[in-house]
């Protein structure tokens, strides 16, 4: 069975997904605390993190809990309470499903095209994390620590990435592509999905990738991101689905 038929088969089968969207859904399910102590030891560190979702993405409205596992890799030591390792597994099969059903429905009939190969190319998280990670300022507030040695870090200082991602390595600074920072930064991209779709629903997953996901990805003229030919389908989707998706789009 070919990796598209898996995705329309298994993936999203309850999901809504015109381009009307629809009202915020309930949560899902509750992510459960450790203990009473770690609640109320982090509560006042994930308030930030929450703010930070909820003025990049307003109207949406994230739990702190949730923002909290969002926004922590699992390299973090507060990690023990909960790290976006399995947001991240969620919002890659989304992504994913998205992509292909987006890319069945633009091909051309008499095309032969390799989904594995344009999945990996459009989604990887090298891509991810330099192009869209950095239009949600996710460096900014992303807890995660690099698992190399000093030695290396102070190797890469020299090699400092764009304005976005300078300001992102204020924590660990010296940390670029090299030593895994988009990768990182990806997987928090791929977090953010899983986390939307966990909590507001396949509507406004769907809205979120059409609108704040495939337009950076297009990346015309290099060797990643989305085929050439689906640039214009791309784009005229993102529009009629209200583009950066101000405060009232979420909500229709």
């Amino acid at each position: 069975m070919s990796r598209l038929s898996r995705t329309l088969q298994t993936s999203l089968r309850n999901t809504s997904c015109t381009l009307k969207g629809s009202v915020l859904a309930p949560p899902r399910t509750r992510i459960a605390r450790s203990s009473t102590a770690a609640s109320s030891a982090t509560t006042t560190a994930d308030s930030p993190l929450a703010a930070h979702l909820n003025a990049i993405f307003s109207p949406l409205q994230f739990p702190p809990e949730l923002a909290r596992r969002i926004l922590t890799h699992g390299s973090h030591p507060e990690a023990v309470h909960g790290h976006n390792g399995r947001l991240a597994f969620i919002g890659r099969r989304v992504l994913e499903s998205y992509y292909l059903l987006f890319v069945h429905d633009s091909a051309k009939a008499s095309a032969d095209y390799n989904y594995d190969a344009l999945a990996e190319r459009a989604l990887n998280s090298y891509v991810l994390g330099e192009h869209v990670a950095p239009q949600w300022s996710l460096g900014k507030v992303l807890r995660w620590v690099p698992t190399i040695p000093r030695n290396a870090i102070e190797a890469a200082q020299e090699h400092l990435p764009d304005a976005e991602l300078t300001r992102a390595l204020s924590a660990n600074p010296g940390i670029v592509r090299s030593v895994g920072l988009y990768k990182v930064m990806g997987e928090a991209v791929q977090a953010v999905v899983g986390g939307v779709y966990h909590q507001f629903g396949g509507s406004v997953a769907h809205r979120l990738f059409h609108t704040r996901i495939l337009p950076h990805i297009l990346l015309p003229n290099q060797h990643g991101g989305v085929p050439m030919e689906f640039h214009a389908k791309a784009l005229s989707i993102s529009e009629r689905m209200g583009g950066r998706l101000e405060a009232k789009e979420l909500k229709q």
